[in-house]
């Protein structure tokens, strides 16, 4: 199989640590042979993709945490994740994501047949990893997707949830920001303030403060180095973030 540009290299910040360690696992053997790149092409290359890279791999090493947390791998999940995939970046990238997944869920039985924490504990790892290298906002939106994936199926069962508030923890995020972003596209007033991360008892001062945090904290352009596939996901995340805080005013008659 050959390699998308998505994909084109193990470097950016998954090179090393324990992101680096899984890349070799997942993606290391897809790429022999296949480049016939002259080195400094590959420095090019190297230099415009290797954050955004990054940012994907993650995405699919902490969605294999995702998906696997009830001990079940829903079709519909791994669809999501080929659907985003071959959108962004054409067919051959979902192909390897999909195989990217398959590789990783292998590694984790292998791991866990050593250590069952094994694999949680290098997830943690992680997390930590990506915490130093991906901006507050980029990791809300890595969360973003992660949550999306799980939500793919319909529904959300308490393994996934606590996987999630797991990765966000150890990603530097909140529980409650998991909560939040659980909630995005709800129609009831219950829902929209979790999305607000705020209590109903809260004042219109708090509501109105509450609403221009989070619109600061999740606005697109805050992603836009990502690409614009990512930066796309952002501002349908920000449209729902806007339509919870209007159906908090239209309740309250707040202007």
């Amino acid at each position: 199989m050959g390699y998308s540009k998505w994909i084109g290299g193990i470097f950016g910040f998954m090179a090393g640590g324990p992101l680096g360690a899984l890349a070799g696992f997942a993606i290391g053997a897809m790429f022999d042979g296949a480049s016939s790149d002259s080195p400094q092409k590959q420095s090019t290359t190297n230099q415009a993709y290797g954050q955004r890279n990054s940012f994907l791999f993650s995405m699919l090493v902490m969605a294999s945490y995702v998906i696997k947390a009830d001990g079940k791998i829903m079709h519909s999940e791994m669809e999501f994740v080929r659907r985003f995939l071959r959108n962004a970046f054409g067919e051959t990238a979902a192909i390897e994501g999909n195989q990217i997944l398959l590789n990783l869920f292998e590694q984790r039985k292998q791991m866990d047949a050593r250590n069952p924490s094994a694999f949680r504990d290098t997830i943690y790892d992680c997390g930590q990893q990506i915490k130093a290298n991906l901006s507050y906002e980029e990791r809300l939106q890595l969360l973003n997707f992660l949550t999306l994936i799980a939500r793919s199926d319909g529904n959300v069962c308490k393994e996934e949830i606590a996987a999630l508030k797991e990765i966000a923890t150890s990603m530097g995020l909140s529980a409650q920001e998991v909560d939040s972003m659980l909630n995005l596209g709800g129609t009831t007033l219950e829902e929209a303030y979790k999305v607000l991360e705020i209590e109903p008892t809260a004042t219109d001062t708090e509501v109105k403060a509450a609403y221009r945090k989070l619109a600061m904290k999740h606005h697109p352009d805050r992603v836009a180095s990502l690409g614009k596939d990512i930066h796309k996901a952002a501002e349908e995340k920000f449209r729902q973030i806007n339509e919870a805080k209007d159906i908090i005013y239209k309740a309250r008659n707040i202007n």
